[in-house]
């Protein structure tokens, strides 16, 4: 029997691929600070706000409960959750645990040429970006991305799709995911410098994966997620705001 509260045309697509659809959609809602925390959330209220059947918006609420983003309401309802420093803190070491564990495993059972050629090509680009007279906001954007397919590229090349899976899952929260860069206030010179010590960090990875060096290349992934938490926790105390930061009004800032 077809959902009673289905819009008109949303049948057409696949069950599966209205699912992807709410999903995003709703992350990209979340994320982008279009659904503040004390906002409540209904079935039927998401299902008119994104133009779908109440089915695929049940199914995305589900998997946003799954990441951390959504909680249910004590008298019925969901909102978007908001998160303290602490939190954030133990976020962003899990995902440095995670991808220490993928650094390790590929140092120590051997990388295929191909990925690791794709990570120093990767790590080449993001060095271009620092070569640039001024750099600015393009450059910060640009490194943002090529930072996210390094990390990503990362956990690929183990071969794993548990690894790969909880790494994914590890930077389902945007503030502690790889791309969650912050941008010093500024720019320019500044923002070039706080990115090097990071940039330097891909490097000495690579290194430690081509020389078989396991404890060593975990030990730098690790290190790199907490320069992240250090960089996140620096802006939060001095009240700076968090450019760059996707899902930056969901945290909640030390009084």
């Amino acid at each position: 029997m077809a959902d009673a509260s289905a819009t008109n045309g949303c049948d057409a697509e696949p069950a599966g691929t209205q699912s992807s659809r709410a999903v995003l959609e709703l992350r990209n809602l979340i994320v982008g600070g279009h659904i503040p925390p004390e906002e409540r959330l209904t079935e039927v209220q998401l299902s008119e706000r994104l133009g779908m059947s109440r089915t695929p918006i049940r199914a995305a609420i589900q998997q946003l409960r799954a990441e951390g983003l959504l909680e249910p309401l004590p008298g019925g309802g969901f909102h978007a959750r908001a998160f303290g420093p602490a939190e954030i803190a133990e976020a962003i070491e899990l995902r440095g645990m995670i991808e220490g564990f993928a650094a390790r495993l590929l140092a120590e059972r051997g990388i295929a040429p191909e990925d690791f050629a794709r990570l120093g090509a990767l790590v080449a680009e993001m060095d271009a970006l620092f070569e640039a007279e001024d750099f600015g906001a393009d450059q910060f954007v640009a490194y943002g991305g090529l930072n996210a397919r390094f990390h990503a590229a990362l956990a690929s090349a183990t071969g794993s799709a548990l690894v790969v899976e909880e790494a994914r899952r590890a930077n389902a929260r945007p503030f502690a995911a790889a791309s969650a860069l912050v941008r010093v206030r500024g720019g320019g010179a500044a923002s070039r410098d706080h990115l090097l010590p990071a940039q330097d960090q891909h490097r000495a990875v690579l290194e430690a994966i081509r020389e078989r060096q396991g404890a060593r290349a975990e030990a730098i992934m690790r290190e790199h997620a907490r320069h992240s938490e250090r960089n996140l926790m620096k802006a939060l105390r001095a009240k700076a705001p968090l450019t760059g930061v996707a899902g930056a009004g969901l945290i909640r800032r030390p009084a």
